[in-house]
């Protein structure tokens, strides 16, 4: 376990606001990394996939980077934008 792993599980048993708020960031951070991934994949740029969305460059970077209030809607139109299909899981 990295140091950095360390810090953070003895924050968030020390700090319940940090906790709450780490683990809710960190959730928007991977979706926004997955959808990243997934259209490196595609081999598409942003530029690319804006054009396929009829958007701009700038909201892609925002849906990327800042996905905590993406709407399901996007999340949709994004993956059909790559050729793929969003599924949801609730477990």
């Amino acid at each position: 376990m990295s140091d950095l792993q360390k810090y953070i599980i003895k924050r968030k048993a020390e700090d319940p606001e940090f906790a709450d708020g780490y683990d809710e960031g960190f959730k928007n951070f991977r979706i926004g990394v997955m959808l990243k991934q997934a259209r490196k994949n595609a081999g598409l740029t942003q530029d690319e996939l804006a054009e396929k969305l009829k958007t701009h460059k700038s909201a892609i970077s925002r849906i990327e980077n800042h996905a905590e209030d993406i709407r399901l809607s996007t999340l949709s139109h994004y993956a059909e934008a790559l050729g793929k299909k969003l599924e949801i899981l609730i477990q």
